[in-house]
């Protein structure tokens, strides 16, 4: 019987690498250890997961990140962060008010990003300051929960959307 061997595309080549660069990078942070026998094992491990399953990290329907999305990726993650802390504090001043000022709120609205990564993106950061909840998303339409009206308003125009689609531009 004669073993049938597929060749790989150029695309799956590059899917395999971008996963391979990640997946060793990840284990590089977790391990911290940096002697040659840790980053040989990471390698062979990175490997073969990166050989199995790249279309996993990076769909094939999709375009492989460009590095110059990475200062504005960068960039993205530096200023999610800063909102998480300001929400947080937000939101402790919320509870610890004896009034309790909670007004819960839906708000609705239509974003500018094209892709499915772009706008899962965006409904994870919305859910991950808190206060805020996407509910929903419907091709272009979030639906986000809100802790006050103020903060339901303020989900309609939230910078953080312009600097995915920075990151959406730049990939």
């Amino acid at each position: 019987m004669v073993a049938m061997v597929r060749r790989r595309l150029p695309e799956e080549r590059a899917r395999s690498m971008v996963s391979l660069a990640a997946l060793f990078l990840f284990w590089i942070l977790l391990s911290s250890a940096l002697d040659p026998a840790h980053i040989a094992v990471g390698l062979a491990a990175a490997a073969l997961v990166s050989r199995f399953s790249s279309d996993l990290l990076i769909r094939r329907d999709e375009r492989i990140p460009s590095p110059k999305a990475l200062l504005p990726y960068l960039s993205y993650l530096g200023h999610l962060a800063v909102e998480i802390v300001k929400a947080n504090i937000h939101v402790a001043r919320l509870v610890l008010d004896p009034r309790l000022p909670i007004a819960p709120s839906i708000v609705k609205f239509k974003t500018g990003l094209k892709g499915e990564v772009a706008k899962a993106s965006l409904g994870n950061s919305i859910t991950l300051t808190p206060g805020t909840l996407t509910i929903d998303i419907k091709g272009d339409t979030f639906y986000v929960h809100a802790l006050t009206r103020e903060a339901a308003e303020e989900v309609r125009a939230w910078h953080m959307e312009k600097r995915l689609k920075e990151v959406e531009d730049a990939a």
